[in-house]
């Protein structure tokens, strides 16, 4: 059997930074990318050797995973990373399309100019990446994306919930971000949220936010039921 950790995690250099958060966020990348899918058990030799770090590190790090529900004990047998039901997923896109209207709306309200112009020129970038159709760059500049959203916002707590309810959906997300149909209608859908976040029309670039994740829960369920 392969070995699930055969090269997605790379020795970390330990710099002056929380050794925990960068353990995280290395974990995190390999679960967002499908380096670790759901239901891969986590050793913690492999990871420690993998990573670079100690035990006690690491076990800080995966502690945290565990109390988001990125990760779950299942029948005490060690952690694994959390699968979810289609029920979840379900209603993972319906908050998503509550939050990303609110943080959009929010952008509009706090952001300068300055980093509205900033944003316009990253969708620039994101249509890029969906044009060129590898999906862990796509998922890349959207959380850069969104995170610029959020920091204009003034709402890190928006992006946090944001980045782990993307990550819980992460399998169905990877599959429905590379279908052309997805990324022609993406580019799209973009285009017009930050169309109407420039004019800072709030109205119209909450509806265009509401449609892009109703048109992302779509295109996700009719991957995972093979359509």
């Amino acid at each position: 059997m392969a070995n699930p950790l055969a090269e997605p995690l790379n020795p970390l250099v330990h710099e002056p930074a929380p050794l925990r958060n960068k353990i995280m966020n290395s974990l995190r990348r390999a679960i967002e990318t499908g380096a670790l899918e759901p239901g891969t058990r986590l050793v913690e030799k492999d990871l420690c050797e993998r990573l670079n770090v100690s035990r006690t590190s690491l076990r800080e790090a995966l502690r945290q995973l565990q109390a988001e529900g990125i990760l779950t004990d299942l029948n005490n047998r060690g952690l694994t990373v959390a699968a979810v039901t289609r029920s979840d997923a379900e209603n993972i896109y319906r908050i998503r399309g509550v939050l990303e209207p609110l943080i959009v709306e929010q952008f509009i309200e706090n952001a300068p100019d300055d980093e509205v112009q900033a944003l316009k020129a990253h969708s620039e970038v994101l249509k890029r990446a969906y044009r060129g159709s590898n999906a862990e760059e796509i998922v890349a500049a959207k959380r850069d994306f969104y995170d610029r959203i959020c920091t204009g916002a003034r709402n890190p707590i928006a992006f946090d919930l944001l980045k782990k309810l993307t990550l819980m959906t992460s399998p169905l997300r990877r599959r429905s971000v590379v279908r052309p149909e997805r990324q022609s209608q993406s580019i799209s859908e973009i285009d017009t949220i930050v169309a109407a976040i420039v004019k800072r029309d709030k109205a119209a670039a909450k509806a265009a936010a509401e449609k892009h994740v109703a048109n992302s829960a779509i295109s996700a369920f009719r991957t995972a039921d093979g359509a």
